[in-house]
């Protein structure tokens, strides 16, 4: 047993650390004395010494010591061609004793993916004859195909994983969500099912993810369902994650937090998902609870895309745009492919005024989420809030055309249509076709109470207002009934309104000025009796506010240090 065969096993034996040494070493004799070792000793003492950098997250350096391994298998192989002849089984059994040049190439990749050299390691796999790529590979290079627009070529990368793995499920998946059909995808995968017990569910998945990425979510929500109540697959967490996930892009906001909060119960260190899940119940108001969520899973990993998501979702909510766009920035370094850190930075520099590169971000959420309304609903924004009616309705319609008339689309071209004084009755037919569909819808029910205000309808809006809390408790719609209120003089349940919007969203600036404009109003005399304890309360938000534009200040000048766009 020679030295490097000690190498070798320590390698093997996972003890990084000392091959790293005692590699480095020899190496280094080697190049004082190239007849130290052989070419094919040299080869493996350069794989494990990458393969140990490799470990330590080195991975420029790792690729360097990688290619430097497959430079010195050239020669290997130039000289083992002249050997052939003399000592032909000696040299076939030391070269399937050697590391392989296959799986050197992959851990090239994986450097320069990690690297986000995307193109250099399409390049290196591409380099790998097809009839040699391994499963693994050929996962990768399909990934990494699908995210350089590659669409062709990643699915037929799929389906080469799922000839050599019919199991394959993330591979599944990578092949709906290029537009390959269901029924397509579950062929290849039809003789496994048939010859191993117990797989029957495995039809009704794959129809549940087709028609997520079809878009068609409330059949998704059926399937999933379905499959969820199945007693082998009832309370599995990626199913209640991804029908959570259906919820939220069908509008239904309840029910997402439902599953979510059901499927966090079950594994309480649950990453996946959790971004939107702290979307959600920021947007709600939860603040705290969206502060304590964050926390919890920057003890699990600092490393994923989500607690820095999420903690910037709270951020944004309390108005510190500045570190909310910082938070959304980190995200994205972790994960370029988090659809809600896009959503988060593009928001947050749309409230800062930066609405060209808010416009970029949300494009690409666009991109990669095709079917998240949201994505759209952010780009609008930022059309109108620069003054592009045209552009709004332009892509508007464009929803409205491609994924149908729902009560989500119909909302989204109402919104826009609102913004022209010329389409303000095509607004009004749109919201009444979306509350026919969904009366429960809450982005509906403010767009018609709001095209209500204007034409100072206040009881038709009083009583849609209602109407749509019989069932449901909002803050924006209890805010929006305390106005109506007001403008019909009943102030006493107009303030019952407002107040209970501050127990649902503390934070509602609104809400507070809707107060506050009410104490004003009364007679000198109601006003002195209230005065201290209202006084007190409103001084104590003013300082919250205070606070936090103090902090967004403070953010705003950390910007240019941390490279910010």
């Amino acid at each position: 047993m020679n030295v490097v065969d000690h190498v070798r096993d320590m390698a093997a034996a996972g003890l990084y650390s000392n091959v790293r040494i005692l590699s480095s070493l020899l190496l280094t004799m080697s190049n004082n004395n190239p007849e130290l070792f052989s070419p094919a000793q040299k080869y493996q003492l350069l794989v494990y010494h990458a393969d140990a950098i490799f470990h330590d997250k080195e991975y420029r350096n790792a690729a360097c010591k990688y290619n430097m391994a497959l430079q010195q298998k050239k020669v290997l192989n130039k000289t083992s061609k002249v050997r052939t002849s003399t000592g032909g089984a000696a040299s076939n059994i030391q070269a399937q004793s050697l590391p392989s040049e296959i799986e050197v190439k992959y851990k090239i990749a994986e450097c320069y993916t990690i690297l986000k050299l995307d193109k250099d390691a399409i390049a290196v796999l591409d380099g790998i004859p097809s009839r040699q790529r391994t499963p693994k590979i050929n996962m990768m290079l399909a990934n990494l195909y699908r995210k350089a627009g590659q669409e062709r070529s990643a699915v037929t990368s799929y389906k080469e994983v799922l000839r050599q793995c019919p199991l394959a499920l993330d591979a599944i998946i990578g092949l709906l969500s290029l537009s390959v059909k269901g029924a397509e995808v579950a062929s290849m995968t039809m003789d496994v099912i048939q010859s191993i017990p117990n797989l029957d569910w495995l039809s009704a998945w794959i129809k549940a993810y087709a028609f997520i990425h079809a878009g068609d979510n409330q059949r998704a929500i059926n399937t999933i369902c379905s499959l969820e109540k199945k007693s082998l697959l009832r309370d599995n967490v990626d199913l209640l994650v991804s029908l959570a996930d259906v919820y939220f892009k069908a509008g239904d906001t309840k029910n997402a937090i439902l599953k979510f909060e059901q499927a966090q119960m079950l594994d309480p260190y649950l990453i996946k998902g959790m971004d939107v899940y702290g979307y959600l119940m920021a947007r709600e108001g939860h603040l705290e609870d969206v502060e304590v969520l964050g926390g919890r899973l920057f003890n699990i990993s600092d490393q994923h895309a989500e607690p820095w998501v999420i903690s910037g979702c709270h951020s944004f909510y309390s108005k510190r745009y500045s570190r909310a766009l910082y938070l959304g920035a980190k995200a994205i370094q972790l994960n370029s492919n988090s659809v809600q850190a896009l959503l988060l930075k593009g928001a947050a520099l749309r409230n800062m005024g930066r609405v060209q590169e808010a416009i970029i971000h949300f494009r690409e959420a666009m991109r990669l989420a095709p079917c998240r309304l949201d994505c759209y609903e952010g780009l609008i924004d930022c059309y109108l809030a620069s003054n592009g009616i045209r552009e709004a309705m332009g892509m508007a319609n464009n929803i409205y055309k491609t994924l149908g008339a729902n009560a989500q689309t119909l909302t989204i071209l109402a919104t826009v249509c609102l913004e022209d004084p010329v389409t303000q009755e095509k607004a009004k037919t749109l919201l009444d076709k979306a509350l026919a569909q969904r009366p429960d819808y809450t982005k509906a029910v403010v767009k018609k109470a709001e095209l209500l205000s204007r034409e100072q309808k206040h009881e038709e809006g009083i009583a849609l207002l209602r109407n749509a809390l019989a069932n449901q408790s909002d803050c924006v719609l209890h805010r929006m009934l305390g106005d109506f209120l007001v403008a019909v003089n009943d102030y006493q349940e107009a303030m019952d309104q407002y107040s209970i919007a501050l127990s649902l969203d503390p934070n509602d600036q609104k809400s507070l000025e809707g107060m506050q404009k009410m104490e004003k109003e009364e007679s000198p005399t109601d006003a002195t009796v209230e005065l201290d304890g209202d006084d007190m309360e409103g001084s104590g938000e003013d300082g919250d506010l205070e606070g936090s534009d103090s902090e967004a200040a403070q953010w705003a000048d950390q910007e240019q240090w941390f490279g910010m766009q």
